[in-house]
């Protein structure tokens, strides 16, 4: 592997989102990365579309991962597991809280063995306090921690039904974080010569990124001047091709409206009883659209229109699918998509890698690991002899690939996250 992470060995027990996002960074910048899949594998190999042990959703996060298929309640794998940390740098786990710890594999233990070791562990409330057993998904930290409330009250009576996020924010953000703090305690590991165990939750990530959590955790008052967190922020407008896009401002805040009338060349509105204020501009939001949209289709072209609108530093968004994206000169340009085998002749399309280095060239993401694939050779490295790791196989300590059927779905499908044992 190339990348600045080169010579960083990570040992990857999660399964599904946060731990294998987190890791699956730590690879795209140069880690090695093994994945410890146990007998039961993990449920995003059972993602739609899948075939034979393998999705587009387990590739994603985990395309370029060395796998070793194991089960720890059989005599002699966990002594295994345990050489194979000896050897890491990072260890990377989202179970329960104390899940690890009844198979010995915990940061105490192994830190013991190897005190340089960085120990990253993502659940849903944290290692400790009064939330540490229950389980969590990404729908359900998202409830608990302000962003489905946020994301209702953005929306108001414009959804038939209360809905959460398609996405699993919670998973991708707690990933992240957990990546960011493996990079700091590496760089500490430098001064020190020790590792440390960091322990992330979803809930606390949740918060740290909100935006605007100083509104609602200060009650500030927001008086005649809105909040502005409904669908009047980042307006929906129609251009003159058809085209759906959202521009970035505000048509009702006092600091934004204003852009609007030197683009539209109307300081006259200013003027307007209807818009001389932000309270003013909200009831009469509609009309003020109005004006607005029939002041985008007199141009002859979305380039024409952008070009006014970044004049009035106006920055507007076309809506496009994620394909459409894919499939632009941009993403040409940057490298935004990977093929990536599929291992059965064909190819997945991925996201690339949101990164570039000056002094650092990254490697094509790798292909994606059918279970237990390199069990073989990764106990080879360990000087496990060709006897022992057939011995291993026989007494189903190693499992290798096999034709799987799906486990029984969780509560949220495969796109969760389970922090549970």
């Amino acid at each position: 592997m190339a990348g600045p992470l080169q010579g960083v060995k990570v040992v990857d027990f999660s399964r599904v989102l946060a731990g294998p996002l987190c890791a699956r960074t730590l690879a795209d910048l140069g880690a090695e990365v093994i994945k410890i899949e146990p007998p039961r594998p993990d449920v995003s190999r059972f993602a739609f579309p899948f075939d034979d042990g393998m999705s587009g959703y387990y590739a994603q996060q985990n395309a370029g991962k060395r796998n070793v298929s194991i089960d720890l309640n059989v005599a002699g794998a966990r002594e295994l597991v345990l050489k194979l940390c000896d050897t890491a740098d990072v260890v990377v786990e989202n179970f329960r809280a104390g899940t690890l710890k009844f198979f010995g594999l915990d940061y105490e233990t192994l830190s013991r063995r190897n005190p340089r070791l960085v120990y990253v562990s993502i659940t849903g409330y944290g290692q400790g306090g009064p939330w540490a057993s229950r389980m969590a998904y990404a729908p359900t930290v998202q409830a608990e921690a302000g962003f489905t409330h946020n994301t209702l009250r953005h929306f108001g009576d414009g959804l038939s039904r209360p809905q959460t996020d398609a996405l699993s924010h919670a998973d991708v953000y707690a990933g992240l974080q957990a990546a960011i703090a493996v990079l700091a305690a590496l760089k500490r590991r430098e001064v020190t010569g020790r590792g440390q165990h960091i322990d992330v939750a979803m809930a606390a990530v949740l918060m740290s990124i909100n935006e605007r959590a100083h509104v609602d955790l200060s009650d500030i008052d927001t008086g005649a001047e809105p909040a502005v967190l409904g669908a009047t922020d980042g307006p929906f407008f129609r251009g003159p091709g058809g085209e759906q896009f959202v521009a970035a401002q505000s048509l009702v805040g006092s600091l934004t409206f204003p852009n609007y009338l030197r683009a539209m060349r109307r300081a006259d509105l200013a003027r307007d009883p209807r818009f001389e204020s932000a309270a003013l501009r909200l009831q009469n939001f509609a009309a003020l659209h109005a004006v607005v949209q029939t002041w985008i289709l007199t141009f002859r072209d979305m380039e024409a229109l952008d070009a006014q609108l970044d004049e009035a530093k106006i920055a507007i968004g076309q809506v496009r699918t994620l394909k459409e994206l894919a499939d632009s000169e941009w993403a040409e340009y940057w490298g935004a998509v990977h093929e990536v085998p599929d291992r059965r002749g064909g190819t997945y399309r991925l996201q690339g890698r949101p990164w570039r280095f000056s002094e650092d060239g990254l490697s094509a993401p790798g292909l994606p690991a059918f279970r237990g694939e390199h069990n073989a050779e990764v106990f080879a490295e360990l000087g496990l002899s060709r006897q022992e790791i057939q011995h291993s196989i026989d007494a189903g300590m190693l499992i290798e690939h096999s034709h799987a059927t799906p486990p029984a779905p969780s509560p949220a499908g495969a796109r969760a996250e389970e922090v549970a044992a």
